[in-house]
């Protein structure tokens, strides 16, 4: 061991074990520290501590720990946690999954810097999510509204548009009302050169990438990297949201890759393992990026989560869905069966949900700032959407002769519904008005009568006469 000017230097290292380095006669080490590994040839790298004890110390090393060798590599421990430079500088950059510059300009001038694990929120401070987020898409925004604080995840699967989603919300995504700065934080965690390169055009040729930051972890990057994107994306939208009082919606893509990481560390560790390989404390892990969303009392910014997920082999149960879906408030659910069909965004509505729309919906409308039909036509397509499903399956039983001309009504609001609302452009951009017209020109499709959810005085007001007997 030696002392050097920036913290403690040591040059035993007993073992190397996957992305893993066990240092000997460490006297002094914290959890989460930040570690210097130098090799033979002078080359640095940044690790962090992840357990200590009994003179030794196991770190993790974010660029792996490719051609080291025990012999000749040194650890020097920093004495500090990692941390990241913010400023105002940060919006319209893209940077690495650990935060390093990738668009060939200098680093941002720090107006300070932030730990990476961010700070607990005191859940007496929290204030309850209220105001809305339009995001252009009208499944979401007219059935499962986005609001302000929420975290809602995205539940899809291999080989499914949700990467073309998560870019056209990060694209459109806005806040309604005079004076409000919005910014989108998109960390990319483990993905293709391909669907980098996808997010950072889409972003720049819409000239989103101004109100943006990006952060990247390619799938060739070492899979540890993973472990830190989202954390260092979260640290920068706290400091927009916080200290600049932005709103801020945080777009993650993808938590599967997240939690593979997780579990390449743990199996390297020798834990115990959990549910199909992962961790015991996948949910407390998890936990720690989602729960940093929400809002703040006397703050004026909010910090909203979208993360995306592909479920392997579709499959709802796995621990990684099912751990998020007790973190989170709702899921939107892309569904396979209208992927095929060919409709995009294929958001299977019956399996979805947002648990804050009703309260947010309710507070915004008597503030005057949704129109007040809203919340009782969302459930109105919801009722008449199920009603469709069971009555394709009874047709395919029966044939159409066997039911009934309201029944068949309900087949054709199926099929518009899909078609006319569900359905729509990468490119279309709807407001909450567009939403609405659209939601009742699929209604109008059923008798008056049917429309059980929606008060007379709203049928009276935009019920479009004449399409339910056309």
């Amino acid at each position: 061991m030696s002392r050097s000017s920036s913290g403690l230097e040591y040059n035993k290292v007993a073992e190397i074990r996957g992305p893993l380095l066990v240092v000997d006669g460490v006297e002094r080490a914290a959890f989460d520290e930040l570690v210097e590994i130098e090799d033979n040839t002078g080359n640095k790298r940044l690790a962090r501590v992840l357990e200590t004890g009994f003179g030794k110390a196991v770190v993790q090393v974010f660029e792996g720990t490719s051609g080291l060798s025990v012999s000749g590599t040194r650890a020097r421990f920093l004495g500090k946690t990692m941390e990241l430079p913010v400023s105002d500088q940060l919006l319209g950059r893209v940077f690495d999954g650990l935060g390093r510059p990738q668009d060939g300009l200098p680093e941002p001038v720090a107006k300070t810097f932030l730990d990476v694990n961010g700070a607990p929120i005191n859940p007496e401070r929290r204030e309850y999510p209220t105001d809305l987020i339009q995001t252009g898409v009208s499944v979401i925004d007219g059935m499962l509204t986005l609001v302000r604080g929420q975290k809602l995840p995205i539940f899809s699967g291999a080989g499914m548009p949700h990467n073309m989603l998560a870019a056209q919300i990060a694209r459109q995504a806005t806040v309604v009302g005079e004076g409000e700065e919005f910014a989108v934080v998109f960390a990319a965690v483990g993905v293709s050169h391909s669907e980098a390169s996808f997010f950072q055009r889409t972003l720049a040729e819409s000239g989103a990438i101004r109100r943006s930051i990006l952060y990247l972890n390619l799938a060739d990057d070492p899979a540890i990297e993973r472990i830190i994107t989202p954390r260092v994306a979260l640290t920068a939208a706290e400091y927009l949201a916080f200290e600049l009082g932005m709103h801020v919606l945080v777009i993650i893509t993808d938590i599967t890759n997240y939690a593979e990481a997780l579990r390449e560390i743990s199996a390297a560790r020798e834990e115990v393992p959990g549910r199909k390989g992962f961790p015991g404390y996948l949910y407390t892990d998890l936990a720690t990026n989602y729960e940093r969303a929400g809002r703040i009392k006397g703050k004026k910014g909010s910090i909203t989560q979208m993360p995306i997920l592909s479920m392997p082999s579709d499959d709802v149960t796995h621990p990684i869905p099912d751990l998020t879906g007790y973190i989170t408030e709702g899921q939107i659910f892309l569904g396979r069966e209208l992927f095929r069909k060919g409709i995009y965004p294929p958001v299977y509505v019956l399996s979805s949900l947002s648990r804050l729309m009703g309260p947010a919906l309710g507070y915004v409308i008597k503030q005057g700032k949704a129109r007040p039909d809203h919340h009782q036509v969302g459930n109105q397509l919801y009722n008449a959407y199920a009603r469709a499903v069971e009555l394709r399956a009874l047709a395919e039983i029966v044939g159409k002769s066997g039911l009934t001309g309201s029944d068949l009504r309900y087949l054709q609001f199926g099929d518009d519904f899909e078609q006319k609302f569900l359905k729509q452009g990468y490119d279309e951009n709807r407001t909450f008005e567009d939403t609405h017209r659209i939601a009742w020109e699929v209604l109008s499709v059923l008798p008056e009568s049917e429309l059980t959810n929606i008060k007379e005085e709203f049928i009276n007001q935009h019920y479009i006469k004449g399409k339910s007997t056309g």
